[in-house]
């Protein structure tokens, strides 16, 4: 089964014309979600065609009347469907505007197992009602390792970033602690993971989930600081990941100021994540050193710069005391 990216916390429904007496199912998912979760249909199909029509019908019930559509997937979820139509249906109910899906839908993640619960888990994340989404606590806490990080997706997809924070605040081991963490980087809620600071052993994985959501700032601070060469290190392999216009200069400065050999070599594994060529080259042309020009040498070949054979020319003594630019 084919996994979703995050889409926005917003719920959006289908814009449709309505009547006092009918629904329609809401399409809540983003477009995204709604292609991923479509493109395999035909490719699932038995020989005979017969469930690849059966998925096709299952696909046009997103469109259907609320109150038509509901008893029908409940019919199927009831039957001796395969799971892949199932799961299908599970996508569906997600997209129904009505208490009984939503009630069905937590069945399935609180009592079921396998692919259906997991299923029906992402689905009450696409849902988005914060009520619903706010069930999956007790989920969480009883599920293994699959259900927990199904769980963690569908707050993300929902845009839940107080249930992740709350998972990462008590969680009770390293792991879990990671995986909440990232997910709050990816929604990008910064100030939540500043709130986190204080847990022993979590600057590692802070420091990650920083780049991911593109928290240079925090990151610059750290990679200033060099009270901690461990966490100064990994900042500055941070920013590499974030990137951003004042990265260079950061990198630049941090680079000249230093003659800790550990630092140098962050700050070059920084240049190279950001595909710096530009401040490699210039590192390269005022190197003090020839060992320091050979360690800038060798990053320039790393990332293949088009530079990196008039650097070699010049070591070997066909151009003058760098490269010409």
């Amino acid at each position: 089964m084919t996994r979703r990216g995050p889409a926005p916390a917003k719920r959006r429904k289908l814009d449709m014309k309505r009547t006092p007496q009918m629904t329609t199912t809401r399409l809540a998912a983003p477009a995204l979600a709604v292609m991923v979760a479509l493109s395999t249909v035909h490719a699932q199909a038995q020989d005979d065609g017969t469930e690849a029509l059966q998925l096709v019908a299952i696909e046009a019930l997103m469109v259907a009347p609320s109150e038509r559509a509901l008893p029908v997937v409940q019919r199927l979820l009831a039957g001796d469907s395969s799971d892949e139509l199932k799961s299908r249906a599970l996508f569906v109910l997600g997209q129904i505007d009505l208490p009984e899906a939503e009630q069905t839908l937590l069945e399935y993640a609180q009592n079921s197992d396998g692919e259906l619960q997991l299923e029906a888990i992402r689905s009450i994340g696409i849902n988005g009602d914060p009520a619903l989404t706010a069930q999956l606590a007790d989920v969480y806490s009883a599920g293994d390792m699959a259900v927990r990080e199904a769980v963690l997706e569908a707050y993300m997809i929902a845009g839940d970033k107080e249930s992740v924070f709350a998972i990462a605040t008590n969680a009770g081991s390293d792991e879990e602690f990671e995986a909440a963490v990232q997910q709050l980087g990816v929604m990008g809620a910064t100030d939540m993971l500043q709130q986190l600071r204080d847990r022993p052993g979590a600057m590692e994985s802070l420091i990650d989930a920083y780049a991911i959501a593109g928290d240079t700032e925090t990151l610059l601070v750290m990679a200033r600081d060099g009270s901690d060469p461990l966490r100064q290190k990994a900042a500055l392999q941070g920013l590499g990941i974030a990137g951003g216009d004042n990265i260079s200069e950061a990198f630049r400065e941090i680079y000249l100021d230093t003659d800790d050999p550990g630092i140098r070599e962050a700050v070059r594994n920084g240049i190279l994540i950001a595909d710096d060529e530009e401040l490699a080259l210039d590192l390269f042309r005022s190197a003090g050193n020839d060992q320091e020009k050979a360690e800038l040498l060798r990053l320039l070949v790393i990332m293949d710069s088009d530079a990196a054979m008039e650097a070699i020319d010049a070591a070997l003594g066909g151009g003058d005391n760098g490269v010409q630019p």
